[in-house]
């Protein structure tokens, strides 16, 4: 897909990503970059995404410190789940977190060699369309996770991020409404997934809750999630 107007934009699934664009926004509503915006509101540092369950483990192993979270059901060796619910009484302050998702962390670890990577979900929206207008970028890549590209809570996300890069006056609801009939919604929804909280589904659907975008660029051999306060524009 691609729309056409003062940036040029392209909705890709993980499959369809044959290099790494110059720019690209990387989406996961539910949950991964929820979660990830939820953690750094807890205070954490940053976040390393794990390319493997075992990567995650090592990395435990080696900084028991660090705090490891993971998809499904509790599991040893990993201290939460990927649950905004659950997530946001947890104390992260100064903390560093290893994420490995299904989705959302594999997205971004496809396209670490671009020069400029935002995660993103509904609660940095604006913050992430901002830091789009900011860099003047002329094309930019939208990484949409779920599905194999065919979620449609990402793509309403996608789509409604790059119409908030161009257009001030966006409205949200439309993409929110798409959002909350997926078939994602309706999974954590009804229980269909596990290491979910019940407020799991209305905590994505909710829109510039935090005022960051989220960047992620290698540091060393990891890719690293920093929070990053958009400046005004």
């Amino acid at each position: 897909m691609r729309d056409h107007g003062a940036m040029d934009t392209h909705f890709l699934g993980i499959p369809e990503l044959t290099k790494a664009p110059p720019v690209a926004v990387v989406i996961d509503v539910m949950r991964a970059f929820t979660v990830a915006a939820w953690a750094f509101a807890q205070g954490a540092e940053k976040i390393v995404l794990a390319e493997s369950l075992d990567e995650a483990q090592s990395l435990k192993d080696r900084h028991p410190d660090w705090v490891t979270l993971k998809d499904g059901a509790p599991a040893p060796g990993f201290d939460l789940v990927n649950s905004p619910g659950l997530l946001r009484s947890v104390d992260l302050s100064g903390r560093t977190v290893v994420q490995k998702t299904t989705a959302g962390t594999v997205g971004a670890l496809a396209v670490k060699e671009a020069s400029l990577v935002l995660c993103a979900s509904f609660l940095v929206a604006e913050a992430t369309a901002r830091l789009l207008r900011n860099h003047e970028c002329d094309s930019v890549t939208f990484v949409v996770t779920g599905e194999d590209g065919q979620a449609d809570e990402d793509l309403a996300c996608a789509q409604y991020i790059a119409r908030r890069a161009t257009q001030a006056g966006a409205d949200a609801a439309a993409f929110l409404h798409r959002a909350s009939e997926s078939r994602a919604a309706a999974e954590l929804a009804t229980g269909v997934r596990q290491g979910v909280h019940p407020d799991d589904v209305a905590l994505c659907l909710e829109l510039d809750r935090f005022p960051f975008a989220m960047v992620a660029r290698l540091e060393g051999s990891f890719m690293v999630l920093r929070p990053c306060a958009a400046l005004p524009g």
